[in-house]
């Protein structure tokens, strides 16, 4: 299929583009890599009347280092976040994340940004930017804000975003030295979407856990931290008691749904399984700390 007839608009700047917006009335869109807006459009499950191309705006393909955190404009391509040397060295689970983003043809094009407002809830962007607390910074004519992360996804496919807002960054935490940390996914073929997810970062001293962080995707209608499994953890001495608790806890709290590549049943002992095996690697994985 083709998509329904459009005009089209090249922003010269963020202000230019979100100008745009609002000229539209709620019916513009934003492109950057268009890989998932352009195939929705081809079977017209979405409509705009015109595409704003943010392609040509200065400075918003950079990754920024600010503090402890790490800003991603919203023009940076998911093969730009898969080869920075900053994200490497401080953010060694997203780094590792993306060698599961789709194909080569998709991460050449795709941003970081745009999967997080397109918000897949079997993509690794969205529930990394919740693992990583991040920040997203939004900007219309009507002036600009900050969503974190756990405000920012609403349902499947759905954001707080507004119809003439534009997303021009996303801030993330790094990780400290030290700082365990895990990536697993399951997918029936690389580069499709996973059937689950999950990505663990932990501090390991004295053999006690701390600061855990447990996100999980596929799973839900929308990425999911785990505060309640955090808890369980942090204060105590990873064993495989723990583990078990921890895997048990987490398949209590989940409700998966049916789908053709899998039962909900399939999908709860799969996040538990890979759970399982993230919690073992982070921890693995922690600088002990020891004296």
């Amino acid at each position: 299929m083709k998509p329904a007839s459009f005009d089209y608009v090249r922003a010269e700047s963020s202000e230019h583009a979100v100008q745009m917006l609002a000229q539209a009335g709620g019916d513009g869109k934003i492109i950057a890599g268009g890989q998932s807006l352009m195939p929705m459009m081809n079977f017209r499950l979405v409509k705009p009347s015109v595409l704003v191309d943010i392609n040509l705006i200065p400075g918003l393909d950079r990754i920024e280092q600010r503090g402890d955190r790490l800003a991603l404009g919203a023009l940076v391509r998911h093969r730009i976040t898969a080869a920075d040397a900053l994200i490497a060295s401080r953010i060694p689970v997203l780094h590792h994340a993306m060698k599961h983003v789709a194909h080569l043809t998709v991460r050449n094009r795709g941003t970081f940004c745009g999967s997080v407002c397109h918000a897949d809830p079997a993509a690794e962007m969205p529930m990394m930017t919740l693992l990583l607390n991040g920040l997203i910074h939004v900007i219309s004519e009507r002036g600009q804000r900050v969503v974190a992360a756990q405000d920012f996804f609403v349902s499947s496919l759905v954001t707080s975003l507004e119809p003439d807002e534009m997303v021009t960054e996303i801030e993330v935490d790094t990780l400290p030295p030290g700082t365990g940390w895990a990536f697993e996914e399951f997918a029936r073929r690389h580069g499709d979407y996973a059937l689950a997810a999950v990505a663990v970062t932990m501090a390991r001293r004295d053999d006690v856990a701390s600061e855990t962080r447990i996100a999980l995707m596929g799973v839900g209608e929308m990425p999911m931290r785990m505060p309640e499994l955090e808890a369980m953890i942090d204060g105590r001495n990873l064993s495989d008691t723990l583990v078990d608790e921890v895997v048990e806890a987490l398949r209590g709290q989940i409700t998966p749904n049916s789908d053709i590549n899998g039962s909900s049943d399939y999908r709860r002992h799969l996040a538990g399984a890979l759970t399982r095996r993230a919690l073992s690697d982070a921890w693995s994985r922690a600088d002990t700390g020891a004296a």
